[in-house]
């Protein structure tokens, strides 16, 4: 394994927001409560819990209001929230220190894809570009020493096609530029990829030319979406690089009204991802199995199946956990959920090996 490849990881699992956003608004205020209950119990780190967007454009959300009252914190738990203007900010900032949406205020935010930022934030990239003096103005007066950018849809658009790695080199340097204007160095880079156009070796790429042109940033977050099913290996390469901060959500929910792709457009499973890292010797905080039962339990709130392998298959056996080789037929997912549910879901299925006999093919 590379040396810089973190010991730890932090998952923020984003099931809350960017999985029931492109959820039917009609779900149970109760049953959204008892799904984040449920993820509060699986050892995460940060969750989020919505948005405080306008329930016109999510509707989804027009009850986020009442969760965050509602719900109890779970200890060892940072709890947050998307916001995408000030309105959003002061919706949410009622909730503080329940919720914490102020360590993300001052960040700037910029989409290479101006259809996207039309669409998504009614707002042009020039108008994003602009908005960022002020931002930036905030900031110092409010004594943020570290500055954080976001990259938006870096690597490409479903409506203006692909990106090139000098079209991402030179807008994180227009944003670190903003912050040099006041003295204030870049800490922290967010890649965010709402469209799902990255994939493995642009990811390397990207983070590559990044740490070498901007030394200071030393700390990235991935938020990638799985539309076209590279992004577990894109956050492969992203740990091989030292990243340690990723999002992700249960069973892979999630998905994008904006962007053409819907609900094809969302996340990679936060049990898949955690798996992968506890086999890299990762620690994630997470309790695998806890986080197993927390997406059966999505897939209920939901009222359909969700994407997610590690919660279908379950992870690899090992030791006591090995299958017995006399097990019966199990076709079904639910018979494959024995190794969680035990051997009672295959009761009845026919058993084609015997001691003694050969198996058959």
């Amino acid at each position: 394994m590379s040396s810089m490849v973190p010991k730890a990881v932090t998952i923020t699992d984003d099931t809350m927001r960017e999985g029931l956003q492109i959820e039917s608004p009609d779900i149970s205020v109760d049953a959204k409560l008892l799904l984040l209950d449920a993820l509060g119990d699986t050892g995460a780190k940060v969750i989020s819990i919505g948005s405080f967007a306008h329930p016109k454009w999510t509707p989804a959300m027009a009850c986020i209001e009442e969760i965050a009252e509602r719900f109890v914190p779970k200890p060892g738990v940072t709890y947050t929230a998307a916001i995408f203007n000030q309105k959003g900010f002061e919706r949410a900032d009622r909730f503080y220190p329940k919720i914490d949406v102020r360590t993300r205020r001052f960040g700037l935010h910029v989409e290479l894809c101006d259809s996207f930022a039309r669409r998504n934030y009614n707002r042009s990239q020039a108008q994003q570009i602009a908005g960022m003096d002020g931002i930036v103005q905030a900031a110092a007066e409010a004594g943020v020493t570290a500055g954080s950018v976001t990259l938006g849809n870096p690597f490409g658009s479903n409506f203006e096609g692909p990106f090139t790695l000098d079209q991402r080199l030179d807008m994180v340097g227009l944003m670190v530029g903003k912050w040099h204007t006041r003295g204030i160095d870049v800490g922290t880079l967010a890649i965010s990829d709402a469209m799902g156009w990255n994939a493995p070796h642009t990811t390397r790429e990207t983070i590559t030319a990044i740490k070498d042109r901007f030394p200071e940033i030393a700390k990235f977050h991935m938020h990638l979406h799985n539309t076209r099913g590279a992004t577990i290996a894109s956050y492969y390469e992203a740990l091989q690089l030292g990243v340690d901060s990723f999002d992700t959500s249960i069973g892979g929910m999630g998905g994008c009204p904006y962007c053409g792709n819907g609900r094809a457009a969302g996340h990679v499973p936060t049990e898949d991802f955690v798996d992968l890292c506890h086999e890299m010797g990762i620690e994630t905080g997470y309790d695998l199995d806890k986080l197993i039962q927390a997406a059966w339990i999505a897939e209920d709130v939901v009222g359909h199946p969700l994407w997610g392998h590690v919660s279908k298959g379950g992870p690899r056996p090992r030791g006591q956990t090995l299958y017995p080789v006399d097990m019966p037929f199990v076709e079904s997912l639910h018979e494959a959920s024995h190794f969680l549910r035990g051997a009672t879901v295959y009761h009845g299925q026919i058993a084609p090996w015997e001691a003694g006999s050969a198996l058959t093919g």
